[in-house]
């Protein structure tokens, strides 16, 4: 496709976007639901079935930090996710339902979560964490706004330093649950477009 054919397939689908942002997606019971892209945004592609809950219980959008892009470990990488500041031990849940596909310890994030929509098109990251909800298990089945874990400050978050990290990666056919192309999450969560 030409560069003219490109430019007008994005001009289409951020009007289409446009309007979908309008529409209520109903709500999963954790917070404001807020739709997902079909398509990373990095790619032009708006619109969507999917959406979004908060994934810290009772965290109200006027409080959310645009922090993408942030330098870390002194400029050497950048920040892919956001930051949800929260006390210790409030409820994460699901933002999205789908299947538990991996828990895993690191030295960076600590106890984290990977949840894969059923589509397998979006896994969510979750890090930080103080622990997992009881009996949560790989390959569990999860509905949007249930529990899955609470707001800690395990791997390089800083003893006190208490919040979640939520990272949300578009995934292509086979990628595994460490894989995909990062997509910020403010823009979904804050219930912007990703033309705003």
């Amino acid at each position: 496709m030409s560069r003219f054919g490109w430019v007008m397939l994005g001009l289409i689908v951020v009007g289409v976007g446009g309007f979908l942002s309008m529409l209520s997606f109903g709500s999963g019971g954790g917070g404001p639901v807020v739709p997902l892209a079909a398509a990373p945004p990095s790619r032009g592609v708006a619109g969507g079935a999917a959406a979004l809950v908060m994934p810290v219980a009772g965290y109200p959008v006027a409080r959310l930090h645009h922090d993408w892009g942030d330098p870390r470990e002194g400029g050497a990488r950048r920040h892919q996710g956001i930051d949800l500041m929260a006390p210790a031990g409030t409820p994460v849940v699901a933002a999205l339902a789908g299947t538990v596909e991996k828990l895993f310890d690191s030295d960076r994030g600590g106890h984290t979560l990977y949840i894969r929509s059923p589509d397998r098109r979006w896994m969510l990251y979750y890090a930080h964490l103080r622990g997992y909800a009881p009996g949560l298990a790989e390959g569990q089945g999860v509905r949007q706004g249930q529990v899955v874990g609470y707001v800690g400050d395990s791997g390089n978050a800083g003893e006190g330093n208490m919040h979640l990290h939520f990272a949300v990666n578009w995934m292509r056919a086979g990628d595994g649950w460490w894989q995909g192309e990062p997509i910020d999450p403010y823009p979904l969560l804050a219930g912007k477009t990703a033309s705003s």
